[in-house]
Formats: structure tokens, C-alpha cells, sequence
């Protein structure tokens, strides 16, 4: 407990040692960029604050664009890369980063499907081979397909179809608030459509989108970056290009009237209510605008919603949300995207009423610019969000940045731009996007209603 307190207080000092440097001489995060001849991006990043690396492997491929009689396929797919590769069995991958000390995980998001490895800094080499090798040479078997399968489809029972408010809000908004099916579908997956994946099915996929040229290699921590990337093209050099095809059309429709829903819950015993505006286009003025917005209402006790619907209100204990929440943040992804927020509340408390305490709160917004100090105060808690980004789980929030500003941008040091762009945000552009995107047209509302202890049709309670 002692060591946890020190390292508590120890990250703390860290942290405002690199504020105090931003305005001193400017935080910057080492960058080095390299393309390898297949097409695969490299990205550097030297912090030698701890003996640790994190490599990870992103491929550009997310669950917005797995194909279209396959939904929650993404997400089945990063399963079957944990199933072994040509020299390396069932498991020995995992048995592998563990026994020597090191941690791992893979995750699917509306973009990318990421696979990472903490470990100490010598065995950077090793992870490179590991992570070379399944990208060449992936064990498809049928045996694996149909073991993956039942994970995911006891995956899919246990964390959605099992559990009060399972998939609200980060499954159901989406599906609510968008139009264009990409954007639109159930993608941790019907039962159906992944009980009907075929090892073909898996072969072609692999073989699409599986491939150095649809992918960006990572590498964050203690090494020396010259080695590093000899040992990146001695393991990953030879592996050979695809042909990747472009990805479909992802935009949506301006949504001019507000879209309002309710879903029945036969397990959760109170009622809950989620709301979700569509978002400026990422990058764009108006995009880092809405981030600070976001701050403003959303993020953190001292925010305006919070203060309203729990303090004030009383309404509920908590109130979560932010852009591309609970998937990621408002950095790594890559097409229209959804500011939203959710709460459980008391059966006594009617949804009108909350949504009318939110739109008095948004409607300030609307009204006037705000004050100067507003704004300050807002862009010293996106900063600290920015910092702990950057800092988060051992090199690997650095790392996340990283990858996707490579993957969606092709240029990784945007993560030296993001401040300043927040930065020139002016009041009037805040007012602004806010009248443009906070408007009730461009809303979807959900209610939960719980069924939890009541009768169902044809039975008893």
C-alpha cells in the first residue's frame, strides 16, 4: 500500500513537472516515422522515465466496416489472433509475454482492432518476432474458429443479453443515432451471424486487411530508436503487402429532427435515459470546439450537467458521457462519431424533467459567448486530459495516439499539435458549434425502462 501511495504521489510530480515545462519551454513527445517497403507504418517514441516498452500493432480495421452479413466479425476476428501462429502454439504467445513479466491485451473499436505487449525494455526483440509472426502466418484452423465462436457467443450472453443495461449506451446509441448502416449496426455481433462465420470467412479477412500496409507498428519507452528499427525490418520486412480495399462511405446524413426511443430492460430495476449529438468532423476548428465543450457540460464534478442533474437536482448519483464514449476518446477514431452522455435514475424522476435540466444547461451555451474565464478553466481540464492520455497504463496511452494519428492522418506528430488547437478556440466559435450541434435536430434520445421483478406477458412474476 505504501509503494502504491509513493508512485501515486510520485505520478503526480511527473505530471506537473511537464506543465510547468509547457509553459516554459513547450511539452513535446518524441516522434521518429518510418515506412517500411510493404507498407508498414513505424512509429518511435523514446521515454527511458522507466526499464519498460510497450509495442503494439494496430490494423486499420474496426467493426464500422466488417462485412455486412457478419455483423460483431471485427470482433471476432481479434479473438482468433490470440490462437497461435506457425512457431508459436495455443497459448504459448500469452504464456510467453507473462513469463517474462510483461502484460497484454488486444481490443476492436469503430477503426482500428489493436493487439499490445508492456514488457521490460530487453525483451523488445521477442515481442517484435511474436507480433512478426502472427501477422505472416496466423493459425486459421477450423478447430480455432469454432472454439473462438463460443467465446464470443458466451462474451456476447454474458456482458450484453445477461446483464441490466447491457450494450446502453455504448452498443444501443449508436445504432439509434445513426443512419448509414456502417455507423448503425449491432457490432459486438447477432448470435446468428457469428454462429454462420466460415473458415473462409476467416482466411479472406486475414488475408485483406491482416497485411503491413493496412497496419502501424508502435514502439514507446525505454530503447534506442536506431536498433530498434533495424530489428522492425529484419522481422517484419519481408512480410508482403495486400490489396486493401478502400473503405466505404462512412457519412451520415444531417439529422434534422430529434429521434427518441425507449427499450424495455427485463433486468434492471430503475430506468436510465442516454442522449447523443452528432459531432463536427474530426479535426476541424469546430471538432477541438466541441471538446471543450464537452468539459464545459460533461467532464468532471465541476461541470455544468453534473452540477444541475445530481447536485442540484438530485436526479441521479452520476452522469457519464464524452465524444466516442466508453469506445475510446475524441482522438482515436476516424469518421462521424457522437457526443452522448447516460445516467440511471429514480423511478420517481421523469425523463422529461432531466432532459428539460439539460437543455437549460445547453441553452446558456446557445445564448451567449462565454467569459474568459470559463474557457480558461476548461482548457486547463482538457489539458490534464491530454496529459493523462499521453502518460496512461505504461506507455500504452502514448502509444494509442500514436497509432491512429499514423493509420488516419499519416502523421503521428499531431500529438505535438493538439494543444494549440485547443488552444485558438475563441469563445464565439464555441457559441457557435454549440448552435450548430447542440441543437434539439440533432439529438437522439434513450429511456430505459426496467422490467426487473415485474410480470411478464404469459407468466408471473
Amino acid at each position: 500500500m505504501k509503494y502504491t501511495v509513493l508512485s501515486t504521489l510520485l505520478l503526480s510530480s511527473i505530471l506537473l513537472f511537464f506543465c510547468t515545462q509547457k509553459e516554459q519551454v513547450g511539452f513535446n513527445v518524441p516522434v521518429t516515422y518510418h515506412k517500411l517497403d510493404n507498407g508498414l507504418k513505424v512509429i518511435l517514441s523514446q521515454d527511458k522515465t522507466a526499464p519498460l516498452v510497450t509495442v503494439a500493432v494496430y490494423y486499420n480495421i474496426g467493426f464500422r466496416i466488417e462485412p455486412r452479413d457478419r455483423t460483431g466479425f471485427a470482433h471476432l476476428f481479434e479473438h482468433m489472433m490470440f490462437q497461435g501462429s506457425a512457431n508459436l502454439g495455443k497459448m504459448e504467445f500469452i504464456r510467453l509475454v507473462e513469463s517474462n513479466g510483461g502484460i497484454l491485451n488486444g481490443s476492436t473499436r469503430f477503426d482500428f482492432t489493436n493487439y499490445f505487449e508492456i514488457v521490460p525494455a530487453h525483451k523488445l526483440e521477442t515481442m517484435l518476432w511474436v507480433e512478426a509472426d502472427r501477422m505472416r502466418s496466423l493459425a486459421i484452423t477450423q478447430e480455432n474458429l469454432t472454439n473462438q465462436q463460443g467465446v464470443v457467443i458466451n462474451e456476447i450472453k454474458v456482458n450484453v443479453l445477461n446483464q441490466p443495461y447491457g450494450g446502453f449506451p455504448w452498443l444501443d446509441l449508436p445504432q439509434y443515432a445513426n443512419e448509414n448502416w456502417y455507423n448503425a449496426h449491432n457490432f459486438y455481433g447477432d448470435l446468428k451471424d457469428v454462429e454462420a462465420a466460415t473458415l473462409k470467412d476467416v482466411q479472406d479477412f486475414f488475408a485483406t486487411y491482416y497485411a503491413p500496409n493496412n497496419a502501424a507498428l508502435i514502439i514507446v519507452g525505454d530503447f534506442d530508436p536506431v536498433p530498434a528499427l533495424e530489428m522492425v525490418i529484419q522481422y517484419f520486412g519481408d512480410i508482403k503487402s495486400a490489396t486493401v480495399p478502400d473503405i466505404p462511405d462512412l457519412s451520415e446524413p444531417q439529422q434534422e429532427k430529434e429521434k427518441r426511443f425507449s427499450k424495455e430492460d427485463k433486468l434492471a430495476n430503475k430506468p436510465a435515459l442516454a442522449f447523443a449529438y452528432h459531432v463536427p468532423e474530426r479535426l476541424t476548428p469546430e471538432y477541438y470546439a466541441m471538446g471543450i465543450i464537452d468539459q464545459i457540460l460533461l467532464q468532471g464534478n465541476d461541470s455544468r450537467l453534473y452540477q444541475a442533474i445530481v447536485q442540484e437536482k438530485g436526479y441521479a448519483s452520476s452522469i457519464d458521457g464524452g465524444i466516442n464514449a466508453l469506445l475510446g476518446d475524441m482522438y482515436d477514431y476516424n469518421g462521424p462519431m457522437l457526443w452522448s452522455a447516460s445516467l440511471i435514475h429514480d423511478t420517481t424522476v421523469a425523463p422529461d424533467s432531466i432532459i428539460a435540466a439539460i437543455d437549460q444547461q445547453i441553452d446558456v451555451l446557445l445564448a451567449e459567448p462565454i467569459d474568459q474565464k470559463t474557457l480558461d478553466r476548461a482548457l486547463i481540464k482538457i489539458r490534464s486530459s491530454f496529459y493523462d492520455n499521453v502518460g496512461a497504463y505504461f506507455g500504452f496511452g502514448r502509444a494509442n495516439m500514436l497509432a491512429c494519428f499514423a493509420l488516419f492522418d499519416d502523421n503521428p506528430e499531431l500529438i505535438n499539435d493538439i494543444e494549440d488547437q485547443f488552444n485558438k478556440v475563441t469563445p464565439e466559435l464555441i457559441q457557435k458549434t454549440a448552435q450548430e450541434y447542440l441543437r434539439p435536430g440533432n439529438r437522439t434520445i434513450l429511456t430505459i425502462i426496467p422490467k426487473a421483478g415485474r410480470p411478464q406477458k404469459g407468466g408471473q412474476s
